[in-house]
């Protein structure tokens, strides 16, 4: 590639494809690749599939070898999942990683066996001093107590510590929740914050939690246990998050958003009539929204800015829907479809018991507090006109959505899903 000859072949080639450059040598066969590649470790060529027309090769030497890899283009270069914006780059990162697993490959082998995730001795000092400040905020708010407090001290140490001092405080309420991990780009040299080796790689050397900042190798993050503890820097809205995500971030029972309607709506408007199943202003409801996306729980929802309850019903209605794992979880939903189709009603209610208990914690108790709420809804019946059946019709399809999004199921289970609703309603004091 590095002769003049190659160079005014690959200038001449015809048909090449505008994202390739001088490395691109048209329709040749594996030998002439190996023969232009003139064995020189590291060098590479771009050539088009004699069998495949239109389908384009990497030919790279390393190891006294010419290796062959298949190559796309979707407005970036790639031939596995990384995605590069130049060839040179593609092949840089390639040669990167070839070295590390043929140099390294039984000392990778060996990274997850003996990790640091749970015994981080040089973390041990910064994750006392977080502690100590954690303590001596427990007599504040929760949100308070993990926004300033806590924010300070994190922000100057690593996630991992962070989640190791989180871990120790015994005011974070134990819900477990698996990390949001994604393929992460590193600016400068990284370590895995699992096994505390190098992140090797051009791009994409690794992946990063999106929910608490936690970096590992890809393959360390099947193996990193289920205590993400997200931080609040990072949680960018309430309505939308994922409701174990939003209630470790704030270190709450449940989400603020439904404590605080809820205390809204009991305080001024059980007897509205109507309640849950009149809609308020559409554009009202969703000024209440970003009203808790902007200010959390220092969001006014008070009379004196929306004397209509309905808004207030909306809002809470609104969250449910828009939250990206329903109440009622994927997992969970078939499960319960099938426990409402019983007909012996006892054994329907020992079976929604059952599913009951397979919810994650957050979502548990947060259907609690809502089904309590709601019978309270109930008992004002007389003047609100809101049994237990008109709440499940309302609330049914905003709590539980079958895993596939299929208009016909979602018809087809609407009268179980009102069912379910209505037995959590009238059994609450039983099944919770």
């Amino acid at each position: 590639m590095n002769s003049d000859q190659t160079e005014h072949r690959a200038l001449s080639v015809e048909n090449r494809p505008k994202y390739y450059g001088r490395e691109f040598h048209g329709i040749i066969s594996r030998e002439k690749a190996d023969e232009l590649l003139g064995g020189v470790e590291g060098a590479y060529i771009l050539r088009e599939s004699q069998r495949q027309p239109g389908c384009y090769t990497l030919a790279l030497r390393f190891g006294n070898q010419t290796l062959n890899y298949r190559l796309f283009y979707d407005g970036k270069h790639f031939v596995g999942e990384k995605r590069f914006e130049s060839i040179h780059d593609l092949v840089t990162d390639g040669l990167i990683t070839l070295y590390i697993e043929t140099k390294a490959s039984e000392y990778i082998s060996k990274m997850t066996t003996n990790p640091i995730y749970e015994h981080i001795g040089y973390a041990t000092l910064l994750r006392e001093k977080v502690s100590r400040r954690l303590s001596r905020s427990k007599n504040e708010s929760r949100k308070a107590s993990v926004t300033n407090e806590e924010h300070t001290a994190v922000e100057k140490i690593s996630s991992l510590v962070r989640r190791a001092a989180l871990t120790h405080s015994d005011n974070h309420f134990n819900y477990e929740k698996t990390h949001n991990f994604k393929v992460h780009t590193f600016r400068g040299p990284h370590w895995c914050e699992y096994c505390a080796n190098f992140m090797w790689g051009l791009i994409a050397q690794g992946v990063r939690c999106s929910d608490c900042g936690l970096n590992v190798h890809k393959q360390c993050s099947k193996h990193v246990p289920n205590d993400c503890q997200p931080d609040l820097k990072r949680i960018k809205k309430v309505y939308c998050c994922d409701l174990t995500t939003l209630v470790k971030a704030h270190n709450t029972q449940r989400p603020m958003v439904v404590d605080i309607c809820i205390r809204e709506i009991e305080a001024r408007g059980l007897k509205s009539e109507g309640l849950y199943r009149v809609s308020g202003f559409t554009e009202h409801i969703e000024d209440v929204k970003m009203a808790f996306d902007r200010d959390g729980e220092k969001a006014d929802i008070s009379a004196n800015i929306y004397p209509d309850i309905n808004i207030i019903t909306g809002a809470l209605k609104l969250y449910f829907r828009d939250l990206p794992i329903p109440v009622i979880t994927y997992d969970t939903y078939s499960k319960f479809i099938e426990a409402a189709k019983i007909s012996n009603a006892d054994e329907r209610l020992e079976a929604v018991h059952e599913v009951l208990m397979l919810l994650p914690p957050a979502h548990y108790e947060t259907l609690r507090y809502l089904m309590i709420h709601l019978k309270k809804v109930t008992m004002n019946e007389k003047d609100n006109f809101m049994n237990a059946e008109n709440l499940g019709i309302v609330f049914g399809p905003t709590l539980m959505r079958p895993p596939e999004d299929s208009t016909l199921t979602t018809l087809h289970d609407m009268r179980y899903q009102k069912l379910i609703v209505q037995i959590l309603i009238e059994n609450e004091d039983v099944l919770f």
